[in-house]
């Protein structure tokens, strides 16, 4: 991203309008893929499909904080103009249910099948930075070579990748602390900048693949401007600006130096162990199995399916849990994702989309735990716990 005001021509920079944005939806569903994108349901912007331009969220944005949620009209032509959808994209690529094996008892023998995995080829539209982040981060977890998830592999390859960055982040939002955003600059076959408040709004659009490049070569788009890149840097850094929260990196290793920082304790307190930041976190991947068998006895099925470190029976082992209390469990949480992750992984657990302070009921701040966490214990005002 340039700065602004710095004179620059892309020649592979495009902008198209409204219809381009359906040439472009359209292009994908002849070629048989099945296209996600944010739409407004249940009084949330969430993830499901689309067939045009208009079912994204035209003329919608959300008010977003530590337990809140609330759609806001816009009163503008914009499609994009909000922050995380309130659903990740992982579920199209690590489903909530996956069948891992049937096994079936037929005249005294038994026989078991263990199902190919499915690859529905798919278009993600409208994905935003952090949540490609999000996916590469995921890459990493089911595509090591030593322990390749098959579902995630089959699927993950061939997902067409239309990112858009976020002009509006919302006040939840600290992906510009965490370098995952607001505007994705990698992993991506389309990206757009959406340019609103000269007439229409337009959409600039960059090529990152060879088949990127084929679909805007098939649709109506003219030159990208001075202007109009100049536009773009502006959005950017004006959503850079308007980050609702901050984590700052310096503090993270500091959180974890003591055990009885009297923090833990507080959040514990606050914390209903409910599991809504793992769920509708993009990057958390924790999962269990069931099994379940027919009434007649002859057929039984093994399912994985999400899981979350919160739960009391999730480190259930030969004689009970290991973490039977919140305060450990919230401990393990936060910790993995922001610090050993880095050890397994050698990135961050988050990507600062702030999903999990949005959809937390009782409105958990992430960014202001670590924070808290990262000053002395004597600092707080606060005794420890004996």
């Amino acid at each position: 991203m340039a700065a602004t005001g710095q004179a620059r021509i892309d020649p592979l920079s495009r902008v198209v309008d409204a219809d381009g944005l359906d040439e472009m939806i359209a292009s994908l569903r002849s070629h048989g893929r099945t296209v996600i994108g944010p739409v407004v349901r249940d009084e949330v912007i969430t993830h499901d499909q689309v067939e045009s331009a208009e079912d994204l969220p035209l003329g919608w944005t959300e008010d977003q904080d530590g337990g809140r949620y609330r759609l806001e009209p816009t009163g503008t032509d914009e499609r994009f103009a909000f922050s995380s959808p309130s659903t990740s994209w992982k579920r199209f690529l690590f489903p909530e249910r996956t069948l891992l094996i049937r096994a079936r008892r037929s005249n005294g023998e038994v026989s078991v099948v263990e199902p190919e995995p499915e690859a529905p080829p798919v278009a993600f539209f409208g994905i935003r930075s952090c949540d490609l982040a999000a996916l590469g981060i995921l890459d990493r977890v089911f595509l090591d070579p030593g322990a390749v998830d098959p579902t995630y592999a089959a699927r993950r390859p061939d997902v067409f990748i239309v990112a858009v960055g976020c002009n509006r982040p919302g006040n939840t939002c600290f992906c510009a602390s965490m370098d995952t955003g607001p505007s994705p600059t990698a992993g991506y076959d389309i990206a757009m900048s959406e340019l609103h408040g000269e007439g229409d709004t337009e959409y600039i659009v960059d090529i990152g693949s060879e088949r990127g490049a084929d679909l805007v070569a098939s649709i109506g788009s003219r030159p990208a401007t001075e202007g109009d890149l100049n536009r773009a840097d502006r959005a950017h850094e004006t959503a850079v600006a308007a980050m609702g929260r901050e984590l700052r990196q310096e503090h993270v290793p500091l959180a974890a130096l003591d055990p009885d920082h009297p923090r833990w304790a507080d959040v514990a307190e606050r914390c209903l162990a409910c599991g809504n930041c793992t769920m509708v976190c993009p990057t958390c991947f924790c999962s269990t199995t069931e099994e379940s068998t027919d009434l007649s006895g002859t057929e039984t099925e093994r399912w994985r399916v999400w899981d979350s470190c919160f739960s009391l029976d999730f480190t259930h082992l030969h004689g009970g849990s290991v973490r039977t209390s919140t305060r450990s469990r919230y401990r393990q949480w936060l910790l993995h994702k922001l610090v050993t992750w880095q050890d397994q992984f050698d990135t961050s657990g988050c990507v600062g989309c702030g999903r999990c302070v949005t959809w937390c009921p009782v409105g958990i701040d992430l960014t202001a735990e670590i924070a808290a966490l990262a000053a002395p214990a004597a600092a707080t005002g606060e005794e420890c716990e004996a």
